[in-house]
């Protein structure tokens, strides 16, 4: 199994390869996640609980593919930003934490600022 670090410069590889960088503003980057992100959304809209574990069972390299294409965005815009996602990942769970409690949320889904 690869590490972030490793996949992270895989990424980065193959962007300079073909010398995207160019295109890979911050900008550009987000939109591009937030619109892989809306294509692994169709493939559940409109879709019982049911059949999307159908669909899922049938296709799961398609919905792999979509998870995929947005964490490459993502991956790539953090680096670009200087953002260190271990510790941008440890410290929002940190805030999660905090403002969810586990007594005043367990079983809840109740936005924070209302519990």
């Amino acid at each position: 199994m690869k590490t972030y670090q490793e996949l992270l410069k895989k990424l980065i590889i193959f962007r300079q390869e073909r010398s995207w960088e160019q295109f890979h503003k911050p900008k550009d980057l987000s939109m591009a996640a937030a619109i892989e992100a809306a294509e692994l959304m169709q493939e559940f809209l409109w879709k019982t609980d049911e059949e999307v574990t159908a669909e899922v069972s049938r296709n799961k390299q398609r919905f792999a593919d979509e998870i995929a294409d947005t964490v490459v965005y993502l991956m790539l815009l953090a680096n670009d930003l200087g953002i260190d996602m271990y510790e941008a990942i440890d410290s929002k769970m940190k805030k999660n934490g905090e403002r969810y409690p586990v007594d005043k949320c367990r079983g809840k889904s109740t936005k924070y600022t209302n519990l």
